[in-house]
This record gives structure tokens, sequence and C-alpha cells, in this order.
């Protein structure tokens, strides 16, 4: 029987981390991707049952995507992607975020899609930041975020003037919008083939990137304190749910966003929104 192949990018720490790990009960293998090598190694080789492999690369690198879907190609069926990798507000300048977070979701949609038969499924990791900062109804702007794949869209975004370009937070949350979207748009594409996509967004998850986050943004803490659960929440808790997704369980479930906040939004909306936003 042919082995039924998972793949998980960011998978080197944190809610990709704990999709790798959740992810190995339920497919034949896991491909750990990430950037640093050293931590995709050390996930891989912690799952159970020698199910971890590793690739590095950087999604936002054409090149690279293409040698990951021949390599997990080779391994087996694709049976589903957990596409966790992504840079946040602190970690690049707001072109690099759109490049790493909207342009790489959209080159491993693509890539994969020749690889989709019935009963795969994708999940794009987008933020709960595109509904608090990214929510406006600018369709100039998401004309060009629906368009990641242009050669042009850093200079065609700059010449715009708003949106992504105007700092790094702001890329960010449109960054993320756009791949809301852009999973929308693909779950057209994927379904006749028997293929699903959805997108989550998380709110404030305890990870490497969130506690860097926190430490520089005032609004986290405003967040925290109006989110009704009263806490963080987990990486598990996320990976759980993105492994009901990527099973048979979820099967009608694509072309959607769903909110992983603790309830989040309803705080900032009974507040009347993040001061100063």
């Amino acid at each position: 029987m042919t082995p039924r192949v998972a793949v998980v990018t960011g998978a080197g720490r944190g809610m990709g981390l704990a999709c790798a790990q959740r992810l190995a009960a339920d497919f034949d293998a896991v491909v750990v991707v990430d950037l640093d090598a050293a931590a995709a190694e050390r996930t891989a080789a912690a799952l159970p049952s020698g199910k971890g492999t590793h690739f590095v690369a950087d999604v936002s690198d054409a090149e690279a995507v293409r040698a990951l879907v021949d390599y997990t190609a080779s391994l087996g069926s694709f049976g589903g992607l957990a596409h966790a990798a992504g840079i946040s507000s602190t970690m690049g300048d707001w072109r690099r975020v759109v490049e790493v977070d909207l342009r790489g979701s959209a080159l491993l949609l693509g890539a994969f899609e020749p690889l989709v038969t019935d009963g795969c499924a994708a999940v794009c990791f987008a933020s709960s930041a595109a509904h608090i900062l990214a929510s406006a109804p600018d369709e100039e702007l998401l004309d060009l975020l629906d368009d990641p794949l242009a050669s042009d869209l850093v200079d065609r975004l700059r010449a715009l003037g708003r949106g992504p370009c105007t700092d790094p937070m702001q890329s960010y949350a449109w960054a993320k919008r756009g791949v809301i979207r852009l999973a929308a748009r693909t779950a057209l594409r994927w379904g006749p083939r028997g293929g699903r996509v959805v997108s989550i967004s998380p709110g404030i998850i305890d990870t490497p990137q969130a506690q860097q986050e926190s430490g520089q943004h005032e609004g986290m803490k405003f967040m925290l304190d109006h989110t009704p659960l009263g806490r963080w929440g987990r990486p598990g808790e996320v990976a759980a749910f993105v492994a009901y997704l990527l099973s048979p369980d979820a099967g009608f479930l694509t072309g959607i966003d769903v909110l992983i906040d603790g309830g989040v939004m309803a705080g900032l909306d009974a507040a009347g929104g993040i001061p100063g936003v």
C-alpha cells in the first residue's frame, strides 16, 4: 500500500512543530520543512517509528518549493499540507513579510496542486491580525494581494502607498488577509480533484514567535486582557484542530477561514477595538 505523506512547513518550532508531532499519528510519513536545518532535523528525528524526514527550504523560493514537491512525491501519496511557515513583523521588513507569508503560500499551493487526489487537504496558517488590522474593504489593495505571484507585486504595493508598505505589522496583517483569500480561491481548483483547502487564523498562541512579538507590541497585552478564556492558546490545541481539518472527518469543510483565538475577536468587539488601532 502506498504510504500517505503529510508535509508540515515551519515545523522546526512553535505551531509547526506541534503539527508535525500530531500528524505523525495519522500519516505514514511526515516531511518536516524548515529554513533552519538543525531544527528541522531535530523535529524529524523525534517523530515516532521513523516516520519523520526533513527538508530544508525557503518557502518563498520557487525552485526550493518545486524540489519539496518532487521529494514528497518520491515518498508516497501526498495526503496533507499544514503550512505554518511564516515570519512576523519583528522578523523582517514589509517586503520580506509579503514574500514569505503570501507569495510562499501561493507557491506551495500551486506546486502541490498536481499531486492532489481524492482526500487530500491543505491548511494554510493566516492570523487573527488579518481580521483585526486588515479588514477594511479596500478593493484596489485586495486586487493586488490576489495576484501574489506577480513579479512586480512589491513595487505595485509601494506605488499604492498604503496597507502592507506602511509598516511591518500592517504588512503581516494584510499578507495574512491575502492568505485567507488565496485559500478560498485555491479550494475552487482543488475541489474537482477531490481536495480541500482551508485557512486558520490563530490568535495569541504561546510560541517563541509570539513571545518575541509580545515584547514589542502593547496591543498584544490588550488582546490577552480581552480574551474571554484569559490565557494564551497552546500550540497543541492548534495542532489538534489542524489534524481534524486534514482528516476525513472534515471532508465537507473547504474554502473557509476559521478563527482559533480564544474568543478575542468577541472580546475586542465588546471593548470597541484596540486603542489607537
